[in-house]
């Protein structure tokens, strides 16, 4: 039984006083203002217990520090009489101060602190004294941010082999900031899409979209993926894909696609979502992400292995930690940036905290035996810390549900560093990059903050103008990256300033999920006027074109030996509904279909021969 369990039996001053041995109540005594000093153990504690009475206690309280104050109002109001090192430590960034010991632990000299709290636990008759006059502790609030930081400050030390001594490097990298919650909604009708076209291949045994298939979603995304890899870059140091990755897991767990001969098809649902509002559709791949078994986020963090071997049955139900992360998320203010670590602090403050394994000595790194997580590798930030990351870094801010900022993660975080085997790695996850956050209206959407939602405006500036001849010409003033990507998905760039719309260009666009409708508004948004009337036109007439053919999903083609046969199939009552004409003597059967076809055909006494 644990310890602490123990403690909470403990119901007064006197028992408390009694687990603990003559030589810890003489320290104990020796705080006090008193004149006498007993030697026998009922005689040490019965002044001890005289001073935690009355005037007596209070004054004993008065004379605690600041932070030692809180720490016993911290215990008496908000953790039920049992002190919670982490908690308070999140929440003060600082312990409160116990008294001293020697470098090896050993000949501890208690503080005052120690009177009120025994082995983290307050006894319940003292519980009772102290709350007549020690007030609850402030609420922790979320320290947020109007903006994130532009740079960041990247350290890291060398061994100088002149010097013969270890020299800190500083250098600062720009943040990079990315508006997810419009890319989002876009990306999901280009994804949606790619897959009606029969564009992506996953594992039937995993469900893991290959390289191409991750390739091919890049592709089509509002600013490709987070990161870019080198080619040249060693494989060690490559970061690899995450939104790709992101949105081929969201779409299988949400009931959108499934698995089709090792490609991804959508299912009805997923056909509905098309035409549907994104931030719907977005909501419920979001509930039912949340309960997903398709994939565990740790999965990802590729350096932390053991994960499918003796430390699989210790981890935890990704589920319980996905709700612990939500309560979380659900603390932050809309539209108010905050660092990462702050969103720790509220996980662990408000006791949203979670376990990712129960037994980390069978998760390990480069080597089961030295590099196990049981020699000090469990920490929070390693296990608990980078699950977060990775849930907030590839699917929530994937979904729009946060915008983010982040830089390389090479050298970011490297609370590692000193665990067995991570010499080589220059990151412990391909998310540790991930700065700042900030809840967008669709995140408070999702979370159930808020009833319903409305699209952000485009924010009107005049950065071109579009002009009648189909040319956008930018006008000197600076045009963001974002907007940048959306011109380039749209336009054909034909010199450093100047675009053009043209047909074969908005094709492609439409083809891969974008819509007029929005090149339409952002034109209008980044000129200032109205489009001039024969850009209007031409749209127009593109987007009927473009919308003028619809891919239903692949299908087979089945020729008859002659029209009777052909009619005869098409429409007898066990075939009709799932077969058409095409032209005299061939039958179209979607893939949705194929089996349920050839079952009904050896009814009507036939068989589908092989293609010859």
């Amino acid at each position: 039984m644990p310890y602490y369990q123990d403690q909470l039996s403990i119901t007064t001053v006197d028992e408390a006083l009694q687990q603990l041995s003559v030589d810890e109540l003489k320290k104990l005594a020796a705080l006090l203002n008193a004149n006498s000093k007993p030697t026998r153990k009922a005689e040490i504690m019965a002044l001890i217990q005289r001073h935690l009475v009355g005037e007596n206690l209070q004054q004993l309280w008065r004379e605690l520090d600041h932070l030692q104050q809180k720490a016993v109002a911290e215990t008496l109001h908000n953790t039920d009489g049992l002190f919670n090192e982490t908690r308070f430590y999140a929440k003060y960034l600082e312990a409160p101060n116990w008294g001293t010991a020697d470098a090896f632990g050993y000949k501890r000299q208690p503080s005052l602190l120690c009177l009120f709290i025994y082995r983290n636990f307050i006894p319940q008759d003292l519980q009772t004294r102290l709350k007549a006059f020690v007030q609850p502790p402030a609420e922790f609030s979320i320290n947020s941010l109007d903006k994130c930081p532009e740079v960041f400050c990247l350290q890291w030390r060398e061994w100088n082999w002149k010097t013969r001594e270890r020299e800190t490097h500083e250098k600062e990298i720009v943040v990079k900031q990315c508006e997810m919650e419009t890319a989002a909604q876009q990306d999901l009708l280009a994804v949606l899409r790619l897959i009606n076209a029969g564009k992506l291949s996953v594992s039937d045994k995993t469900g893991y979209p290959n390289n191409s298939s991750m390739s091919a979603i890049a592709s089509v995304m509002t600013g490709s993926d987070y990161y870019n890899d080198d080619p040249s870059t060693p494989s060690y140091e490559k970061i690899g894909f995450i939104k790709p990755f992101a949105w081929a897991m969201l779409v299988q767990a949400a009931g959108l696609a499934e698995l089709s001969s090792k490609r991804l098809v959508l299912t009805k649902t997923g056909q509905k979502a098309l035409t549907n509002p994104p931030a719907s559709t977005i909501r419920n791949i979001w509930k039912k992400w949340l309960k997903n078994k398709v994939l565990d986020e740790l999965r990802r963090i590729d350096s932390i292995k053991g994960q499918t071997g003796k430390g699989k049955q210790g981890l935890t139900a990704p589920d319980k930690r996905r709700e612990a992360i939500t309560k979380a998320l659900a603390e932050c203010p809309v539209g108010r940036w905050l660092g990462v670590n702050e969103l720790f602090r509220c996980i662990l403050v408000k006791g949203y905290d979670f376990e990712v394994t129960r037994n980390p000595w069978n998760l390990y790194i480069s080597d089961s035996h030295y590099g196990s997580l049981g020699n000090d590798g469990d920490d929070w930030e390693i296990l608990q810390g980078r699950y977060t990351l990775c849930l907030l870094f590839e699917y929530v801010a994937t979904l729009g549900m946060i915008n983010i900022a982040y830089v390389h993660p090479g050298g970011v975080r490297p609370d590692y560093t000193d665990l067995w085997g991570t010499d080589d790695l220059p990151f412990l996850s391909r998310y540790d990059g991930l700065m700042c956050l900030q809840l967008t209206p669709l995140g408070a959407y999702c979370l159930g903050l808020q009833n319903d939602y409305t699209p952000p405006p485009l924010e009107v500036r005049t950065v071109f103008r579009v002009l009648p001849n189909l040319e956008i010409a930018a006008t000197g003033e600076p045009i963001t990256p974002a907007d940048t990507i959306l011109l380039d998905v749209y336009a054909q760039k034909i010199s450093d300033a100047v675009w053009r719309l043209e047909t074969a260009k908005l094709l492609s666009a439409i083809e891969e999920g974008q819509s007029i409708t929005q090149l339409r508004e952002f034109l209008q948004a980044r000129s200032g006027h109205e489009l001039p009337e024969t850009v209007n036109q031409f749209l127009a007439d593109i987007e009927a074109r473009g919308n003028s053919l619809r891919d239903r999903g692949q299908a087979r083609l089945i020729e008859c030996t002659d029209t009777a046969l052909a009619v005869l199939i098409a429409n007898d009552s066990r075939t009709k509904k799932l077969c058409f004409l095409a032209g005299e003597k061939h039958l179209v059967v979607p893939s949705e279909s194929e089996t349920k076809f050839r079952n009904a055909v050896k009814k009507l006494g036939y068989s589908i021969a092989l293609s010859g």
